[in-house]
């Protein structure tokens, strides 16, 4: 006899159902009855029972003298349980499954949060600090290698966790909008099997990537994450997610978002022999030539949003003041950085007689081309002297198309073009879940790891991170602190470890105000207490001995 507790998720919430059961053979098969429901008993009742019936056959084990009763500090438990019942509300939990490698693959989503660019040996040391066992259910003790080895499962099953949420979602009908953008990470080292020189967003010379990119629905959560070698271009990674809308989602009427770079010729006439429509923009090139072309003109730029139709596509303009305003200040700091320059140049010519003059000006000139200001400034000399020339009417056909940029669609007339513009601007989104995946609370980087399919679970883990990551900053918006600062005070949450006799449970104290009010805004309780299993976790690098070997 036993009791059987299980959880069901109904409209976003979680409810506890709890049986006193019983388990007999019939025919050769194991099968249980139900004897009693208690699912109306309070957690403390419920521990009460389990106890009982743990030490039915000598009942004195359980009679403990108050001297016998011991506290000590326990693990953190506030963020584990906390995230925990947030990956259940979004589907996570149920979509990875229950094995023992979907329990180390959500623990790394987990601790994802907790402490952001952990490596797997990090993971390990904080699961020796967070009741991740007795939360999570996890039988028994890993160490690092268990949780590479959950990394290549997460890869493995990546389509199928991916297709599981995304119906789970979307069971009732398919979404008709998706954005999509790539972005790239830098490695340390050369040995990823995935890295590969390319367009380095970040900017670092002479550093390896990896390129991912990411599919979104138009709220910008997140529903695929795929990963490419670092020399893939960005347009070429477009296909896969047409392929993977189309077969894989099994979606009909549908409209892809992507910027300039990502939807070209080639992109869109995939997207017409799947008759998916498109979003995207083009490039002031691609606007100098509609403007020659007469099919545009300047008048029609303006704060209000314009729209004409050109060679049966959908064209919809517009000039940002405020865009406007920005590039003329920047034009104006870069024009008077020159100047600053031009003026240390000159001080040094006439403070050193024997400086070559070509020299000062091949200087300035680099500058020019630097700041990219070099088809409407200049510099001369006259004598010893250097001054800066500005053509002005030149200046003035730089700045002509300031804050002006046109989106393109072949999006159907019943599509305004107030929501053509607005569904653009969505791309934000992707944006700034890439700014929390790379340089925000997530921090993708390090990878920490060389093989192919466990760079690809890797990113994967963070893409699912970003979703509970989404969803505290919702819920937490009308708070004065950071997500890092609120996960630390879920994080300071720790339970009191109570033995009394042969049980040992973990109570769990009222948190602080803070804590519950943010919880609260969660909709997250936490219960008075969790089973202790008693399960210790190891590394199996040990600090000790590597410090000894290095001496």
């Amino acid at each position: 006899m036993y009791v059987d507790i299980s959880y069901s998720h109904q409209g976003g919430k979680t409810y506890a159902r709890a049986l006193i059961r019983d388990s007999y053979r019939e025919n050769g098969k194991v099968k249980h009855r139900t004897i009693a429901n208690i699912s109306k008993c309070s957690p403390e009742e419920i521990q009460a029972i389990k106890l009982a019936l743990k030490y039915k056959n000598n009942l004195s084990d359980m009679i403990i003298d108050q001297d016998e009763i011991h506290q000590k500090q326990g693990l953190s438990v506030g963020a584990v349980i906390t995230f925990y019942q947030i990956a259940q509300k979004l589907g996570i939990v149920k979509a990875i499954g229950n094995t023992k490698m979907a329990k180390l693959m959500l623990w790394m989503v987990l601790s994802r949060l907790i402490s952001p660019g952990s490596s797997r040996l990090e993971m390990v040391r904080l699961a020796q600090q967070h009741s991740v066992i007795d939360v999570l259910g996890i039988d028994e003790s890993f160490n690092e290698d268990d949780l590479y080895e959950a990394l290549d499962w997460a890869d493995k099953h990546q389509e199928a966790i991916e297709n599981r949420m995304f119906k789970r979602k979307y069971s009732d009908r398919k979404p008709e909008l998706f954005l999509y953008d790539v972005s790239s990470s830098y490695l340390e080292g050369t040995n990823n099997e995935l890295a590969a020189f390319g367009y380095d967003r970040d900017k670092k010379k002479g550093k390896m990537i990896i390129v991912f990119g990411l599919l979104t629905d138009e709220e910008g959560d997140p529903i695929s994450i795929e990963v490419f070698k670092g020399n893939t271009k960005d347009n070429k990674t477009f296909k896969n997610q047409i392929e993977k809308v189309k077969k894989r989602f099994g979606c009909e009427r549908v409209t892809m978002v992507g910027d300039k770079g990502m939807i070209k010729s080639g992109q869109i006439e995939e997207l017409t022999a799947v008759k998916f429509y498109y979003i995207t923009s083009i490039t002031k090139p691609e606007i100098d030539t509609l403007i020659n072309q007469n099919a545009v003109q300047m008048e029609l730029f303006s704060e209000k949003i314009c729209e004409i139709e050109y060679d049966n596509v959908r064209y919809v303009l517009r000039r940002n003041p405020v865009r406007v305003k920005e590039l003329e200040n920047t034009r104006e700091s870069k024009i008077q950085k020159i100047k600053e320059y031009v003026q240390d140049r000159n001080r040094y010519l006439a403070e050193h007689p024997r400086a070559v003059v070509s020299v000062a000006v091949s200087y300035v000139e680099g500058l020019i081309d630097k700041l990219k200001v070099s088809n409407f400034l200049r510099v001369e000399a006259e004598g010893r002297t250097l001054s800066l020339v500005c053509d002005d009417a030149a200046r003035k056909e730089d700045a002509r198309l300031d804050g002006c940029y046109v989106i393109k669609s072949n999006a159907p007339k019943d599509l305004d073009k107030e929501i053509i513009h607005q569904r653009y601007k969505d791309l934000a989104h992707v944006e700034d879940a890439f700014r929390h995946i790379k340089t925000g609370l997530l921090e993708i980087r390090p990878v920490y790891v060389r093989k192919e399919s466990r760079t690809k679970g890797h990113v994967f883990i963070v893409m699912l991170s970003y979703s509970i990551t989404k969803y505290l900053r919702e819920k937490w918006i009308d708070f004065d602190i950071t997500l890092k600062e609120g996960i630390q005070e879920l994080s300071s949450i720790c339970c009191i470890q109570t033995t009394t006799g042969a049980v040992t449970y973990n109570m769990i104290p009222e948190p602080r105000d803070l804590g519950s009010k943010l919880l609260d805004a969660l909709d997250v309780k936490l219960p008075s207490a969790i089973s202790c299993k008693g399960i210790e976790v190891a590394t199996r690098k040990k600090l000790v001995k590597n410090r000894k070997n290095r001496k």
